[in-house]
Parts: structure tokens; sequence; C-alpha cells
């Protein structure tokens, strides 16, 4: 993948992310909150992008998502190393429970 492949596909990522953002939050404002991991401050402003705005700030070279998951246990839980699959939806829930405490210390 060149330079400009990589900022398309930055671009593309920015312009979903705000896209599905903005509909999270216009269908369930709680639930974006905590499923986004932003700040109300944050979802009002994500609310009120207009398609414009949304294009101009996605063209930019920078991905305005990130991942949550930042850490190893939560990283081996999802990922199951050395489990049985009869523990996949423990170990789900477990990392679940782990972020969504993190998300609740964020705010």
């Amino acid at each position: 993948m060149n330079t400009e492949q990589i900022l398309s596909e930055i671009r593309e990522a920015n312009l979903s992310y705000m896209m599905l953002a903005q509909s999270l939050i216009r269908a369930d404002r709680e639930q974006a909150l905590f499923r986004l991991g932003v700040s109300e401050e944050t979802a009002a402003i994500l609310e009120m992008l207009s398609p414009a705005q949304m294009l101009k700030i996605a063209a930019g070279n920078t991905l305005l998502c990130r991942m949550r998951v930042d850490d190893d246990l939560v990283w081996s839980l999802l990922t199951n190393h050395g489990k049985s699959a009869a523990n996949d939806g423990v170990s789900r829930l477990h990392a679940c429970i782990l972020m969504a405490g993190r998300h609740q210390e964020a705010a």
C-alpha cells in the first residue's frame, strides 16, 4: 500500500466512523456514549455536524477513532489465547465488563 492509498483509507474510516457515531447518538444517546467511549460534549459536537463538515473533518490525515482495548488482559480475553471454545462467551463477557468499568472511570 502506498501513502496515497493509506490516506484514502484513513479518510474513508474517518467518514464511516463519524456517520456511525452520529447515527448511534441520534438513536440512543446513552448507549452511544458507552459504545463509542466519548464524552457528552463530544457526542453533542458529533450530533450537530453537517455532512459538509464531516467530509471536511474526515479529509485529514489523522485517524479520528482509536482502539479502546489498550492492555494485554483485555486482548487476551478477546482473542482467547490458550482457551477452549467453551469459555469464549465467558471470556468476552469478562472483557466487556473490564472495558465498561474503564468507560465509567473515564466519564
